[in-house]
């Protein structure tokens, strides 16, 4: 038995108990400071409010339900993200949706579509096509060694791709009696004319009903009146 433990010697007990507790006050400060440093370093998505305080909306009063698009066209306003989607063509969109009604709804098989001036139908990007776009095509193919017939797989989303989809994404898809559900959507824009949002407009059909019984009209949100509501944006001055 350790001297330190031994009943007999109480105050060796207790010089031993302090001597420990002064050796870890140094390890105790440094994790209590390592906690508001990462709590700052996080960045998050301002939050969102009700879909009728957007510019670019659609609201459809006899089903209770208003669903706003917000684009980010200019990094510095979303630099919360991880990637530098913007730069690579893709664009976010912050898609809202406010349920005023005393029923839910699911979105499991709703289509949010991107429709261009030349009538363009662009469904959201996967991971799987972000993670193209962002990274290089070779380093998310398969690794094939020679008289090996099994290939050796790559992670083939990059972990930046996940974590912004688990941040800033949807975080569900049941739209709760009186409550408002967001996320961002990316879409690839980079075949489009310049600049993509002029005279486009966000499609959204099959929201159903929670029990699936029934399926709402679609919506169709005009990015022009976004476009009017933010003049200094990029989108508003194309490049030449």
């Amino acid at each position: 038995m350790s001297p330190h433990r031994n009943p007999r010697n109480p105050h060796a007990s207790r010089a031993f108990r302090a001597l420990r507790a002064r050796a870890l006050l140094p390890i105790i400060a440094a994790a209590l400071l390592c906690i508001p440093a990462r709590a700052a370093g996080h960045k998050s998505a301002p939050p969102a409010n009700s879909a009728a305080t957007y510019p670019a909306r659609d609201a459809h009063p006899g089903e209770h339900l208003t669903i706003a698009a917000d684009p980010c066209d200019d990094p510095k306003l979303c630099s919360f993200f991880r990637l530098p989607y913007i730069q690579h063509g893709l664009l976010p969109i912050r898609v809202i949706l406010t349920n005023d009604g005393d029923r839910a709804l699911q979105l499991d098989e709703a289509r949010f579509q991107f429709i261009s001036a030349a009538g363009d139908t662009l469904p959201a990007a996967t991971e799987d096509e972000i993670n193209r776009r962002l990274f290089t095509l070779k380093s998310t193919q398969p690794i094939r060694i020679p008289l090996i017939p099994i290939p050796i797989k790559r992670t083939p989303i990059d972990k930046r791709v996940a974590q912004d989809d688990g941040d800033f994404g949807f975080q569900g898809t049941i739209v709760n009696a009186h409550s408002t559900l967001a996320g961002y959507l990316f879409y690839d824009i980079k075949g489009l004319d310049d600049p993509a949002l002029a005279h486009a407009s966000l499609y959204v059909k099959m929201v159903h009903t929670l029990d699936g019984k029934q399926e709402l009209f679609s919506f169709t949100i005009p990015f022009d009146k976004w476009l009017a509501a933010n003049p200094n944006a990029p989108s508003n001055h194309p490049r030449k």
